[in-house]
């Protein structure tokens, strides 16, 4: 796979740093703590509540013939089925390399797809700025190709089906609400953003 450019996020200034912290619930894919932070304006110091979660990446997968493939997946805290761009969080050590792996595992694990040529950045996200750190890597994985046997969902996942839409159902069911995952709308936003939303 050829390595495509793309930037991870700058690091912040040194006017801001936390100055305590306490950990209030930790598992594997989450962390809350409270943190008093030094900021540019307050160098004195916030209280904040912090969700800490790993480096994620998100792939939109587009076939030869300009589809985009979506996985319909249970969503606990929302109760819903949504649908969504296939995504993981990185395992490990946070690397440029890293963060192409997951790319890479999760359209073959969640969606079935593999890409043979390279994945094009779209760039980052901060989903929810306000309460997590959570930071996203977006990708375009262009020509995907069908690949059954790199199928292998996780445990606590529920995908109920992959679903191949045109470009025009694509839009009409984002602008429809019908998809409302902001991973999937962050990476089709760059898409269009960047000239990269193709209709045949």
């Amino acid at each position: 796979m050829v390595q495509p450019t793309f930037l991870m996020p700058s690091a912040p200034s040194a006017s801001w740093h936390t100055i305590s912290g306490e950990t209030l619930c930790e598992s594997p894919w989450l962390t809350v703590n409270r943190e008093t932070i030094a900021t540019p304006t307050r160098p004195q110091g916030v209280e904040w509540m912090v969700a800490k979660r790993p480096v994620a990446a998100v792939v939109a997968p587009r076939t030869p013939e300009g589809n985009y493939a979506l996985i319909r997946q249970e969503r606990l805290p929302v109760r819903r089925e949504i649908w969504e761009f296939p995504a993981g969080q990185v395992e490990g050590d946070v690397s440029a390399e890293s963060i192409l792996h997951t790319a890479s595992r999760e359209l073959g694990e969640e969606a079935a797809l593999a890409c043979p040529g390279a994945l094009i950045s779209l760039g980052v996200l901060f989903s929810s700025p306000g309460f997590t750190n959570e930071c996203c890597h977006l990708f375009l994985a262009d020509g995907v190709r069908p690949a059954p046997e790199l199928r292998q969902h996780d445990a606590d996942e529920s995908i109920h089906e992959v679903r191949f839409f045109t470009p025009e159902e694509l839009s009409l069911s984002i602008a429809s609400g019908e998809i409302c995952d902001a991973n999937t709308l962050a990476c089709f936003a760059r898409l269009q953003a960047k000239g990269l939303f193709l209709r045949p």
